[in-house]
């Protein structure tokens, strides 16, 4: 088991977390991890894009002029793609960017990028995460006690709190997830990743 410092809210050291290594201690396989961003980030494009070609704008139904006599170039449509409101040629059309990850090279991602921050020191573990008030300078008091204040920081809660949600939304480099919904895009994508102690428990639970 590896062992990490689980601090209270103000910062102070309260105990020793074991964590693990199965999870937060392997070699990061960085093949797989980076095949989990290219997937998470593909999922996210909605794919609908769209233009349309010749046979789709209006208009244009017969031949412009002539075929031989005129002097001019030899055209069939009026909407064709070298026409001003002609059709686009080669133009994007509505796909699935979505792409095929099993589920072992997912959990192996997830455990990768997670001992990536435990490398890093850049995992900070909480024995809870209890908010007084809504207030978003509460929020801010802790980032700045454990001087994380600005960078990208990755809060991970076992259970939404009004409190911390209120007072997290207007932090703009702060990201609030719960532990169920964990993905490697937010864990490489932030600098730090601060999780309460039951979320950690959850983490482990679901990925043993």
């Amino acid at each position: 088991m590896k062992k990490i410092e689980l601090f209270n809210l103000k910062g102070e050291k309260v105990n020793d977390i074991k964590l693990n290594e199965e999870i937060f201690g392997i070699t990061p396989n960085k093949a797989v991890l980076n095949d989990a961003v290219i997937l998470t980030m593909a999922s996210l494009r909605q794919g609908t894009h769209k233009t349309k070609n010749r046979s789709e704008v209006s208009g244009g139904g017969r031949k412009p002029w002539r075929q031989k006599g005129t002097g001019r170039a030899r055209q069939g449509s009026i909407r064709a793609v070298q026409w001003v409101g002609g059709g686009k040629y080669g133009t994007p059309v509505p796909r699935d960017y979505s792409k095929k990850q099993n589920r072992k090279e997912r959990q192996l991602a997830i455990r990768s990028a997670l001992s990536e921050k435990v490398v890093n020191d850049e995992l900070i573990v909480l024995d809870n995460m209890t908010i007084g008030t809504p207030k978003t300078k509460e929020m801010l008091q802790l980032l700045e006690t454990f001087n994380i204040k600005d960078k990208k920081v990755l809060l991970v809660v076992k259970e939404f709190d009004d409190n911390i949600i209120l007072s997290s939304r207007n932090i703009g480099n702060l990201v609030l997830i719960l532990a169920d919904e964990i993905n490697v895009l937010d864990i490489v994508g932030t600098d730090v990743m601060v999780a309460t102690e039951d979320a950690i428990k959850y983490i482990e639970e679901v990925l043993k």
